[in-house]
């Protein structure tokens, strides 16, 4: 089997309302680039990545010299063909890489009649329980609803939210506004729902001697873990020194040279692994077996996915026997979905693992056609602005927070779409 083609398609996939950052916004929309690998057999599969608000259709057409003609079975020879670890340091691949390995485990599967779980090794468990995973978010642009800046609303939202999906862990993506504000708010969270457990994630934003303040002000809750509340390793084992929570990442420990770093010098106890991140499925299996090995705890971050990118998700967590910890999920501030069938849905906090052959999800191709409408209509938005605030960029450490006490309005986007 060869490959003989490769089609990229940018969609706009609306969300509920603009969700904020340490870092800027989402701004009322995901952009994710949908990859689909076809070859001789008539076998397509299918991958997706996003892009901080922009689209990656150039970077896949600049791919298809390299994969038309190989074997999509052949995916470790992929790895060293798009992202030899030397020549990335010019092109830096690993994401776009993660996709074409989507679409090549999709093929595979499909091929053989089987999940992707069983070219893994076999699931361990048949579902994946998820954190609700709660921001601070403008309200949306056409219905005015939506907004999350005061601590009734989150803990109004969280409530919403285990109501209809049935969390049971709740993760806080912080870093928006000054640390007390954000403080006092984890801490209704956790009055607000006994018996759950919570993590907080500022993105890095505080200084390592406000982030020691935060986890020891937190130290009496029923944490999961305390997330790159400071930037970089040296930073961090000072926090992990100083505060009795386990210390996550998804920024500091995401590719196996850090790994092997943290291993030697402890600054983080989970790894929160990222299929898109760590340049596929497969890196993501193998990082958790040396996680397993040396007792550091593992986690399914997320990137911003589609249906498409949270099925690798749900292979991965099926198959990693040392998951204990609820994995990571933006998908339920989406509206809308691109695969057929629409959205996959979650039961006491969790989501099946697809048996069907890959991936186990099929584009819906009236969706991805609106989507890439709606894509072509608003263009790109930069993720690392804040459309509230103009003139804002993020430092690390940040020191200029969102006043929440500003009750921002609607925020329109480019077209005067809404969503």
């Amino acid at each position: 089997m060869k490959i003989v083609d490769l089609r990229a398609t940018t969609v706009a996939m609306p969300l509920e309302a603009p969700l904020r950052h340490a870092n800027g916004a989402h701004w009322g929309r995901f952009v994710r680039t949908i990859v689909e690998v076809e070859t001789d057999e008539g076998i397509v599969g299918i991958g997706e990545m996003g892009g901080g608000g922009q689209s990656a259709q150039a970077a896949f057409a600049a791919l298809k010299p390299y994969l038309v003609g190989h074997d999509p079975f052949r995916v470790e020879e992929l790895r060293f063909k798009l992202a030899n670890p030397t020549s990335s340091l010019y092109n830096n691949r690993t994401q776009l890489l993660a996709a074409v390995e989507f679409a090549c485990l999709d093929i595979a599967g499909k091929a053989l009649g089987c999940p992707v779980h069983t070219l893994l090794g076999g699931k361990v468990r048949d579902e994946v329980e998820f954190a609700s995973y709660l921001f601070f978010r403008y309200p949306d642009a056409g219905t005015g609803r939506g907004e999350v800046r005061t601590v009734d609303q989150l803990v109004e939202h969280a409530l919403e939210l285990k109501r209809e999906h049935g969390f049971r862990s709740h993760k806080l993506k912080g870093g928006v506004f000054p640390p007390d504000h954000e403080l006092r708010a984890y801490r209704e969270l956790a009055k607000a729902l006994p018996g759950d457990t919570f993590r907080y994630d500022p993105n890095a934003a505080l200084p390592m001697e406000e982030a020691i303040r935060f986890g020891r002000a937190i130290e009496d809750l029923d944490n999961d873990y305390l997330e790159d509340p400071t930037w970089g390793l040296n930073g961090m084992r000072q926090v992990r020194d100083a505060v009795r929570i386990p210390l996550a990442t998804n920024t500091i420990v995401v590719n196996f040279e850090q790994l092997a770093t943290n291993v030697r010098d402890p600054a983080v106890d989970v790894v929160l692994l990222d299929t898109t991140f760590w340049g596929g499925i497969r890196a993501c299996v193998k990082a958790a077996g040396v996680c397993e090995t040396f007792q550091i705890g593992v986690a399914v971050h997320s990137s911003g996915e589609l249906g498409i990118q949270l099925a690798t998700m749900l292979h991965l967590g099926a198959v990693v026997p040392n998951l204990t910890l609820a994995a990571d999920a933006h998908y339920h501030h989406l509206v809308d979905d691109v695969i057929v069938g629409g959205k996959l849905s979650y039961r006491d906090g969790r989501i099946a693992v697809p048996d069907g052959p890959g991936l186990g999800v099929s584009l819906d191709r009236d969706k991805l056609a609106r989507y890439a409408e709606l894509y072509q209509r608003l263009g790109d938005y930069p993720y690392d602005r804040d459309p509230g605030r103009p003139d804002w960029f993020a430092m690390v450490p940040n020191q200029s927070w969102a006043d929440p006490e500003d009750a921002a309005s609607g925020l329109a986007r480019p077209g005067g779409a809404t969503g």
